[in-house]
């Protein structure tokens, strides 16, 4: 099983670009999972279990992929989930989609977001701009690093999906 994981900020558009992909049916063989849909609450875990969150989330996507390749929307960066993670036996191969947008975007978009998901507040929406510019400073890290400020959600779909083909064969 190939995993692609695709890595921003939160605000960035993980979850909606992963929805694309998935609703247009853009990655055939390719079961397309966000971390917040597996069921596991990270306010139930916390910094002081990040690796049994992750592990736990990974395991579950993994298992929901039903042995399709898995496409996995989640904050985790390379750094994070090498360290982090245990790998399920199912998976071959991993490789790391980055995108990232303005600061000013990003702000935007985490603002515009319903108070329940706790992402409107000043000190939040730093956090989020901080871990963006670990990203810029990262950049090669990445086996696809691009910025989404710019491009519809089609046009971030089409990279995505583009890269995928080359990597699937």
């Amino acid at each position: 099983m190939k995993l692609v994981i695709l890595t921003a900020a939160c605000g960035v558009g993980k979850s909606t670009i992963k929805d694309e992909l998935g609703s247009k049916q853009m990655l055939d063989g390719f079961a397309c999972i966000d971390t917040d849909e597996v069921g596991i609450n990270w306010w139930d875990y916390g910094m002081e279990k990040k690796k049994e969150f992750n592990d736990g989330c990974l395991t579950e996507a993994v298992r929901r992929a039903n042995g399709k390749n898995l496409l996995f929307s989640t904050c985790l960066n390379p750094i994070d989930f090498y360290q982090s993670v245990s790998l399920p036996a199912e998976i071959t191969s991993t490789f790391f989609i980055a995108m990232i947008c303005s600061d000013e975007e990003v702000t935007k978009r985490l603002k515009a977001r319903p108070p329940e998901r706790m992402c409107g507040d000043d000190k939040f929406i730093k956090e989020q701009i901080d871990y963006l510019n670990w990203y810029r400073r990262n950049k090669g890290k990445f086996q696809l690093f691009f910025d989404n400020t710019d491009m519809t959600i089609a046009d971030t779909a089409d990279k995505i999906a583009g890269f995928i083909r080359c990597i699937k064969n």
